[in-house]
């Protein structure tokens, strides 16, 4: 997500500033190289040290007559990239009003200056959040581009957003907005059909790469809406549904809404089955009539004769021309875009390999399943160009 990626992070003097070495081990982990500049405040938390051993990089503390915030920041410098994480109150203001008295302000105020993209991660308690003059330097500095990824309003706290909410806003602040203005409907994971109170029919899809591709499109500046049997996440509009019927009403309704195009990435239920009121008494002998679950690309298309959509198809042969194959016949009937098929083997793990099928080629993918949504952004950016 960040491969290659330089980011000058600045940290500055709130106690979130206890979470930097995750956070720098983080960004590390998804590809960037990381420097750090540290207000004198922020060595009084977290010794500069242990910010040098997380990034494999001289910590700056001061500026000096190597003027480091142009070395790292200017129109010439180093970073591809300005974050600062975590932002008091108090430098979020500094940089609304370019005042420039530690090293993460004046780098900021060179950074802004010479167009490096600059991502800012808030952490204060949450009245000083709310305070109208924080609110109008955030606005203020909004106003020039700059990328703020929202804190976490907890126990009247506005909580360091999580390190994978900053990651994503790094990534989007240093990735090409080639879906800008396109709203893009994403299904994910298992249906559930419930039998009886307690008991259900599912299936193993965990939901990794319907959520990577959700992210990967709003990246790339998509307007996203997930739908899935999951908790909210930072990068879409999620829906919460659970059976095949619910992701069908859900998704139906969010195409409505002047969709641009659907990804059903969801291992949908191909059969449901009508519930009993009350649980099933075990050892109770019981016969369950399935009956077929709706189609939901199918009747998508019927509503959208000219959605973009792209399919999904899992198998268990292990054999690429079946899976191809598969593919082909979905596509034709559906009048699909193109389609994602994978072996079933890979539900549930991080590594993925997927062959990406057209009506006139097919390409082999293999690597992590983020890296999968990356490229499937990139394909549909070239369906809805």
């Amino acid at each position: 997500m960040l491969e290659g990626v330089n980011v000058a992070l600045g940290v500055t003097g709130s106690i979130a500033a206890v979470k930097v070495v995750e956070l720098a081990h983080e960004l590390r982990r998804r590809g960037a190289s990381v420097r750090t500049v540290m207000t004198d405040a922020a060595t009084g938390i977290i010794h500069p040290w242990a910010v040098e051993f997380a990034t494999d990089n001289d910590v700056v503390t001061e500026i000096t007559g190597r003027v480091e915030h142009v070395e790292l920041c200017g129109r010439d410098g180093w970073a591809d990239v300005f974050l600062v994480a975590p932002a008091t109150a108090n430098t979020v203001g500094k940089i609304a009003a370019a005042v420039d008295d530690s090293p993460v302000t004046t780098t900021a105020t060179t950074a802004i200056g010479a167009g490096v993209p600059v991502v800012v991660a808030p952490a204060m308690h949450e009245p000083m959040y709310d305070h109208p003059g924080v609110l109008d330097a955030i606005e203020r500095v909004q106003s020039w581009g700059v990328e703020f990824v929202d804190p976490r309003i907890e126990e009247g706290k506005a909580k360091i957003a999580t390190e994978e909410a900053i990651v994503t806003g790094v990534a989007t602040a240093t990735t090409e907005q080639t879906l800008a203005g396109k709203s893009v409907v994403v299904t994910a994971g298992a249906t559930t059909e419930s039998i009886d109170p307690i008991r259900t029919l599912s299936n193993r899809a965990s939901g990794r790469t319907g959520r990577a591709v959700a992210r990967a499109l709003a990246i790339r500046g998509a307007d996203v809406t997930l739908v899935h049997d999951g908790d909210d996440v930072h990068y879409a509009d999620v829906l919460a549904v659970e059976s095949a019927a619910e992701m069908l009403d859900a998704v139906e309704a969010a195409v409505d809404a002047d969709a641009d195009a659907l990804v059903s990435a969801a291992a949908i239920s191909d059969f449901t089955v009508e519930a009993a009121n009350e649980k099933i008494r075990s050892g109770e002998a019981r016969t369950l009539d399935l009956e077929p679950a709706p189609k939901l690309i199918d009747a998508v298309r019927e509503a959208h004769p000219d959605l973009t959509i792209v399919g999904f198809k899992a198998e268990t042969t292990g054999d690429d021309e079946a899976m191809v194959g598969e593919a082909r016949r979905i596509m034709d009937r559906v009048g699909l875009a193109f389609v994602v098929a994978n072996d079933a083997s890979v539900m549930g793990e991080s590594e993925t390999r997927a062959l990406v099928v057209r009506t006139d080629e097919t390409s082999e993918y293999v690597g992590s399943k983020d890296g999968l949504g990356a490229r499937i952004a990139v394909e549909l950016k070239t369906e809805l160009s």
